[in-house]
């Protein structure tokens, strides 16, 4: 007999895994953020200019676009918990030793240790969490494990500022050892072992092709983001090799059936295709507005680090509100209306800033940002709960992937466009607050844009889902109605 999502409670047993997982996974979104505020800082204590220190963020991501690849074969071949495991220690040994930095070659190369573990930990989080839930109440589900994608934004940036007015910047790194150490115990007593026999074969060739192609396009990205945009040598070199890659991996992952790295077959399911576009575009929104707003406090209303951070925690708050009710509409009515509902929400909200002048009022801007951020987790829950409907144990940690690296470029490209528009409004509005007021104007009026395409495509969503129990010619996949 069917039985909707919408009547399942979550099982016992998913919230133990989540709660293991969630608490590592706090470091990793403490990290990212944290560190956004503090470029300016290093630069001058470690004696280096702001281009050479910009290389701690990029290798950062560098590191974690070479890693993601890698997350579903090492499940396969040595169990999500040992993997796990596995990639919190690095990123606490990455963690410790970028505290110890002496210079800024040091703390990069340190970084990069730092983004391999967290690489492997980001797609792992959702695919160990879906692979439990096994396609019950994902919305509900969903709603639980975005927590630290949620968290990091509201308290990394006021950690960040807090730590800069007060300490060494030393214990912006120390930040993430309790919860590594907290999240690895926690993962030891609390997953169960995975029972695989499976020895998978590592697809070499796949891999040379998916992370320098990865890489190279998040390099391209960073790149373009400086003066110059897309048209200097380093940013569109490495775009189209980049995209040379990514096309040979695709063919190559077809003519290798299950047996690559990542199976892109996983995309003809239509809610994977669709939430992965809709992913790409909803990083765009999320990381292009959440590099603008720092930078707006701090250009155009002179705040400094700590008071900037505190002006951003709004949009957090406000994701931290509309949580619960995302992930039960979305069991209840399907992810169709929830994710285009958030759409209109984050489009709507981002207008007052396109609109905004040096005189706009402080408290009326932040409380725009908190309709904002409950637009965003009424986007992001019903993105990754569709994204895994209907698909087979084995497909998720292909699905897990695919969604992960849409949303780290999709991040990167939303950082890169708006960086270039603003680059250029500056210029040909530079002098007063004002006039840096409308250039932030122009750039903001992109970021609304980026929904307005998202609209569109969050139709192609599946609605309200039914699951049946699986039956032997289905081969262990749910059987999903889409209405």
């Amino acid at each position: 007999m069917a039985t909707t999502t919408a009547r399942e409670k979550i099982d016992p047993k998913v919230l133990r895994i989540a709660v293991a997982l969630i608490v590592g996974s706090l470091a990793v979104s403490f990290d990212t953020t944290i560190i956004s505020v503090a470029l300016d800082t290093l630069s001058r204590q470690l004696h280096v200019p702001i281009s050479t220190i910009q290389w701690v963020s990029t290798g950062y991501l560098l590191s974690l676009g070479a890693a993601i690849p890698l997350a579903g074969w090492a499940q396969g071949r040595f169990g999500g918990k040992r993997v796990w495991l596995f990639a919190v220690a690095v990123f606490l040994i990455g963690s410790i030793l970028c505290s110890l930095a002496w210079s800024a070659p040091s703390l990069i190369i340190f970084r990069v240790i730092q983004g391999l573990g967290g690489g492997l930990m980001m797609p792992l989080f959702s695919t160990m969490i879906m692979q439990a839930a096994a396609g019950r109440a994902l919305g509900r589900t969903m709603s639980i494990v975005t927590l630290p994608f949620v968290i990091g934004p509201i308290a990394g940036p006021v950690i960040g500022g807090a730590i800069l007015n007060s300490l060494d910047w030393r214990w912006l790194f120390w930040v993430n050892v309790p919860f590594c150490v907290a999240g690895f115990l926690l993962a030891r007593r609390m997953l169960d072992p995975d029972a695989t026999n499976e020895r998978p074969h590592f697809d070499t060739v796949g891999w040379f092709l998916l992370s320098p192609g990865l890489v190279a396009i998040l390099l391209a990205l960073t790149n373009s983001s400086q003066v110059g945009g897309f048209s200097r040598a380093d940013a569109l070199g490495p775009l189209l090799a980049g995209a040379v890659l990514l096309v040979a991996f695709a063919l190559h992952s077809l003519r290798r059936a299950g047996n690559a790295l990542v199976d892109i077959r996983v995309l003809a399911h239509r809610p994977l295709a669709s939430a992965s576009a809709l992913t790409f575009l909803s990083g765009a929104a999320l990381y292009g507005g959440m590099a603008l707003l720092p930078l707006y406090w701090q250009q155009v209303r002179e705040a400094d680090a700590l008071s900037a951070g505190l002006m951003v925690a709004p949009q957090g708050i406000g994701a931290l509100l509309s949580r619960p009710l995302a992930g039960g509409l979305s069991d209840k009515i399907g992810a169709r209306w929830v994710a285009f509902a958030g759409f209109v929400i984050i489009g709507v909200s981002t207008v007052p800033f396109a609109l905004a002048t040096a005189t706009t009022s402080e408290w009326y801007l932040m409380a725009v940002l908190a309709v904002r951020g409950f637009g965003l987790a009424a986007v992001s829950i019903p993105l990754q709960a569709a994204a895994f409907v209907g698909l087979r144990r084995d497909e998720i940690p292909h699905a897990g992937i695919i969604t992960r690296i849409a949303q780290q470029i999709g991040g990167s490209f939303g950082v890169a466009v708006l960086a270039v528009i603003l680059d250029v409004a500056l210029r040909s509005h530079s002098g007063s607050a004002a006039q840096t007021a409308a250039a932030f104007d122009q750039a903001f009026w992109w970021a609304a844009g980026f929904t307005g395409a998202a609209l569109v495509l969050s139709m192609t969503l599946p609605g309200r889902t039914t699951t049946v129990a699986p039956s032997a010619r289905t081969q262990g996949r749910a059987r999903v109605n889409l209405s």
